[in-house]
């Protein structure tokens, strides 16, 4: 059925926080929902290793790190954990990813600020990994895992578009570190695409995982890095939803909501197909390929509570940021396998695209441009340009 959505107006919203969290819920005439800032796998994302119960262990096609040899060790070594500390309000953990110059990290605005430029964390660290186990532990206190290097956080900036909403474009934000990343850590470049509506992409995150993957969601800890793979399947801006999913609907105030693009968790069924399910019967619109896709099998993933601020992945060069889930419930035109925003099949991830921000990231990194890059390795000769390239160019699963 068709709903009647043009004059949403808001009847019911909650709206609560906690250190790196916050989460809203609401009913617009007739669509239910609730948001979270927050990598669950189609199966186990638990501790593989002994001593985790038989019929418990962890799925390898989501590792980061491995010690099969020739894998390539190097892809995720610029993912990083980000410990952040707001003082009373505790420790938490957000994920960031390396840039080119090696001394920023990309991460989530929600993680460093509550929005129009309030920085949140009194001091934080950033953590790399550069071993070979797969269960390498970042934990927000203590020692890290050997391999591990930490490094203090020099200073924080948040894009100064950001509002704190929870569901807002331009939730962006940069960290500089106290010195260079290690130099086993590989330093991303930006993918500046202006259309990622239909591309698959892989992402990466510290955040919460499941011993049974998206038909229970998040039951286990942060603090291990996973992997995988989604599609964006469309973005809130896009033309047939009417305008209607703006900032006010999500209980918002002034975020831009058009540029943030979703994705939904797919187990292959047609009746958890959420996009589709959004499209068709929640807006009546055409149930084409562009929404309608039932996952990418057993590599498909959604993001968890910790994978905030993570990457997203296309051809090894970031393009959009982990930002927000997404669930409608249990609603005809939500393909959610329980009513709870906790990660499962049918729920939705939002992120925050690299192009949408890229003047606010080029205004703190001065990041050169892909052609100037071609004119400085070509001026560092044959030797050091092979060797840059080695470092910085990476493919992904």
């Amino acid at each position: 059925m068709k709903m009647n959505v043009l004059a949403a107006t808001a009847v019911a919203l909650v709206i609560s926080s906690a250190a790196g969290a916050k989460t809203v819920s609401g009913t617009s005439n007739g669509l239910t929902w609730t948001a979270q800032n927050n990598i669950i796998g189609q199966t186990s994302t638990a501790t593989q290793a002994p001593p985790t119960p038989p019929g418990m262990m962890g799925n390898p096609i989501y590792w980061a790190h491995s010690p099969v040899p020739g894998y390539d060790n190097s892809k995720y070594s610029g993912v990083v954990a980000l410990i952040l500390d707001e003082g009373a309000a505790g420790k938490f953990i957000c994920s960031g990813s390396l840039l080119a110059d090696r001394i920023h990290v990309l991460t989530a605005g929600h993680c460093v600020s509550s929005g129009h430029g309030a920085i949140t964390p009194i001091s934080a660290t950033a953590t790399f990994y550069g071993g070979t186990d797969p269960e390498a532990v970042i934990g927000t206190t203590g020692t890290p895992a050997a391999g591990a290097v930490r490094i203090n956080v020099a200073a924080f900036s948040v894009n100064p578009l950001y509002t704190g909403d929870v569901i807002d474009s331009h939730d962006i934000a940069i960290v500089t570190l106290a010195q260079a990343a290690p130099a086993f850590a590989t330093g991303y470049r930006l993918d500046t695409t202006s259309n990622l509506v239909g591309a698959n992409y892989n992402i990466a995150g510290y955040g919460g995982r499941s011993d049974q993957g998206g038909s229970v969601g998040v039951n286990l800890g942060t603090g291990r890095l996973r992997q995988g793979d989604n599609r964006y399947d469309t973005r809130l801006g896009d033309s047939v939803f009417q305008g209607v999913l703006d900032a006010s609907f999500f209980g918002g105030t002034t975020g831009e909501t058009a540029h943030s693009y979703i994705s939904d968790f797919d187990n292959g069924l047609a009746q958890n197909d959420s996009t589709c399910l959004l499209v068709t019967q929640g807006f009546g619109g055409p149930a084409s390929p562009k929404y309608c896709n039932t996952g990418r099998g057993a590599s498909e993933v959604s993001s968890a509570g910790g994978d905030s601020g993570g990457p997203q992945f296309l051809n090894g060069k970031i393009s959009s940021v982990t930002s927000y889930g997404l669930t409608f419930g249990l609603q005809p035109y939500s393909g959610d396998i329980d009513n709870k925003l906790n990660d499962t099949f049918g729920e939705l991830n939002g992120f925050a695209p690299v192009q949408f921000n890229a003047n606010y990231i080029n205004s703190v990194t001065n990041l050169p441009e892909p052609a100037e890059w071609a004119l400085m390795l070509g001026g560092f000769g044959l030797l050091g340009g092979a060797a840059r390239r080695r470092r910085t160019t990476v493919s992904f699963a």
